[in-house]
């Protein structure tokens, strides 16, 4: 069945236009509640959110919903996504909302869900919320209304939960690092993570407004922390995304790396240290990597020299998670700056991943161009192209062929020429 309102990461858009509008959050939180109320009597969810001027609106309305299907409420305040997956698990709440649309800009809002394990739920349990959405309404009564409370000291135990996954035998002191939190979520958390274990801190894009996440600064405005990492002779840069989930990161030299030289780093650092890539299961061979259909070939190519499996999983974090879930390994990422390593936490996290580039950095006494110097990526041009709602534009097919040694390229157009021009200048680019 096809999602009418899930996208590979929750639900977004435009707030103010649907489905990001108060009335259709209250009626989601509401059938979210209901799905969860099959399993259990009494269900509690968090919310957590990042710093658009929306999240307030958003937030109340989801309050409202799940108090309304006899669900309580914890309300996180401003905290990264995966700050919200931890403390999900850590709480034994039932479920992690998080209202955020990321790397959007700040008119853009969503809404994205963690399991009571604190990792993406299937597509099954979105079919069910959909399916849900379509019934009527079954409000409790008064007195099986739902409760609200805040948990006050939701950065102060994600700041201890982030700092935990960096060894107790190093630290960061004499290190001068410049972090970009891209006026989101991590605003008041970053800084302090890297400044409680030594090092010495530079925040930017640390003062959000509730209309500045994401402009100019942060993991997809990276020219900022180029900037100041000269400017103030940094030592590193770390820049995140709205909601603290994707990181790149800058060395000494201004020089900028993406989420495929930081996995790279990561598998990297393992196998120095006599270990493995990293897998769940007692046994095995050097396992594998996940990447996606856009890693750079050149990462695959060094995995493959150091002996270890790079599989790559569709665009989205979500599906480098389920194939790692399916192969019981635990490193994948992608190179927008999703990184995931699966016994360090259940979900991307761009503070943990940073603290594990810095680890490895510190451990190596070594710069990141240093431990890297072995890889050069492979250029790649990506185009974006802004289509209307509902324009058709799945007209370009390339596969391999069943039967003769071919790839087949297949182009639809109105006009004869343009799917003959185009079709052919792919065709060049293959051969």
């Amino acid at each position: 069945m096809t999602r009418t309102y899930f996208g590979t990461d929750g639900i977004r858009g435009t707030v103010g236009q649907a489905p990001i509008t108060p009335d259709f959050v209250l009626r989601l939180a509401h059938a979210v509640g209901r799905v969860l109320k099959q399993t259990e009597a009494r269900p509690t969810v968090l919310i957590g959110k990042d710093t658009r001027i929306s999240g307030y609106m958003l937030e109340s309305a989801l309050e409202s919903g799940f108090n309304s299907a006899g669900v309580d409420v914890v309300l996180l305040g401003p905290l990264p996504t995966p700050g919200v997956a931890y403390l999900t698990r850590a709480q034994r709440a039932s479920l992690g909302v998080v209202i955020s649309a990321s790397h959007n800009p700040f008119p853009d809002n969503g809404i994205k869900f963690f399991s009571a394990e604190g990792t993406k739920l299937p597509d099954a349990w979105e079919m069910a919320v959909e399916e849900a959405l379509d019934k009527p309404p079954v409000w409790a009564d008064s007195a099986s209304l739902g409760k609200t409370r805040r948990l006050e000291d939701a950065a102060g135990r994600y700041i201890e939960f982030c700092k935990s996954t960096f060894s107790n035998a190093l630290t960061l002191k004499g290190i001068r690092i410049v972090v970009d939190a891209a006026h989101g979520a991590a605003y008041h958390i970053a800084p302090k993570v890297f400044h409680e274990l030594g090092a010495e801190v530079i925040a930017i894009g640390c003062a959000p407004d509730g209309l500045n996440i994401n402009y100019k600064v942060g993991a997809t405005h990276p020219q900022a922390l180029v900037e100041a990492v000269k400017a103030h002779q940094a030592h590193f840069g770390v820049a995140l995304d709205g909601d603290a989930d994707r990181l790149q990161m800058v060395d000494s030299q201004g020089r900028l790396f993406n989420g495929d030289e930081i996995l790279y780093l990561m598998v990297k650092e393992r196998l120095s240290r006599g270990g493995k890539a990293g897998s769940k299961r007692a046994g095995d061979a050097v396992p594998g990597v996940v990447g996606t259909l856009m890693t750079n070939m050149a990462v695959e190519l060094a995995l493959q020299e150091q002996g270890v499996e790079l599989v790559r999983a569709k665009v989205g974090d979500r599906y480098v998670l389920e194939e790692l879930e399916k192969r019981g390994w635990l490193l994948g990422g992608e190179g927008s700056g999703h990184l995931l390593a699966l016994d360090k936490h259940t979900t991307g996290d761009g503070l943990v991943s940073a603290l594990q580039v810095l680890q490895a950095c510190v451990r190596a006494g070594q710069s990141l161009s240093e431990l890297l110097a072995d890889l050069t990526l492979f250029p790649q041009t990506l185009v974006n192209v802004r289509l209307q709602p509902g324009q058709d534009w799945k007209r370009v097919l390339i596969r391999a062929s069943g039967t003769e040694p071919l790839v087949r390229v297949m182009v639809e157009a109105r006009d004869a020429q343009q799917a003959q021009a185009y079709a052919e200048r792919i065709a060049a680019t293959l051969r």
